[in-house]
């Protein structure tokens, strides 16, 4: 596991930026595409709109990625809380990506769990059996969740379904998430977490006792291919 404390969030966001594109290349080259799994929130807002920028979007070979969710409210796709809702705007509807390889982690007319079911379907259409994403970006909460992985949940001992849906009573509403098991198959995941209100949540994380029922972001493992991008705030 590597960890980047950079000096300025625009540092963190380019360096983020400039990751998509060379492991988009190495990708594309070794196999043809380019599969990731991309979160919601501000991070990912500010990375997404540095790649639909010119200097970013014409070294991508668009048509060649396919995206998917690591989580999402079960919320309609036009929602302000929509994780989708956010890509789309900031990225996917700025850059010439087939729309066809865009699989939103939402479903109008059928239940959050069947769908979970549904969403791990068309993931294994793309990837087989094996399930290897080459690129997750993940966030980390105050509370050390990343995904919808939050503290105390059953979906944190989740090992067989690749996806799972379930009813967040603290949120008041349904979640989806990308479970344990896809997540840390990836080639490459890359979490980013900054601010002094993480600070604690990341030291527990990565020096404290291992306790992922408390601090979910335990779950993924600490090996070659796992970056954390951070600022001094948070890994100081």
């Amino acid at each position: 596991m590597d960890i980047t404390i950079f000096n300025t969030l625009d540092t963190l966001y380019k360096k983020a930026a400039d990751t998509f594109v060379e492991l988009s290349e190495k990708s594309i080259q070794k196999h043809g595409k380019f599969v990731v799994a991309v979160s919601g929130g501000s991070s990912p807002k500010a990375i997404f709109s540095l790649l639909a920028t010119s200097e970013y979007a014409d070294k991508i070979d668009w048509n060649k990625i396919f995206f998917f969710w690591v989580d999402e409210r079960w919320v309609s796709l036009d929602d302000g809380k929509s994780n989708f809702k956010m890509t789309s705007e900031t990225l996917l509807d700025k850059v010439p990506v087939d729309k066809s390889q865009v699989f939103p982690m939402y479903k109008e007319g059928i239940k959050p769990e069947d769908y979970a079911g549904e969403y791990e379907a068309q993931i294994r259409k793309i990837l087989g059996e094996e399930g290897v994403f080459d690129f997750i970006l993940l966030g980390m909460g105050d509370d050390g969740h990343t995904a919808s992985l939050f503290p105390g949940e059953a979906v944190l001992d989740e090992k067989e379904k690749w996806v799972a849906a379930y009813y967040l009573k603290s949120q008041e509403m349904f979640r989806i998430t990308l479970t344990e098991p896809i997540i840390n198959k990836a080639d490459t995941i890359l979490i980013v977490t900054f601010g002094t209100s993480k600070k604690h949540a990341l030291n527990e994380v990565l020096n404290g006792e291992y306790n992922p029922k408390l601090y979910p972001l335990q779950l993924i493992g600490k090996r070659e291919g796992v970056q954390i991008f951070t600022d001094e705030e948070a890994g100081a």
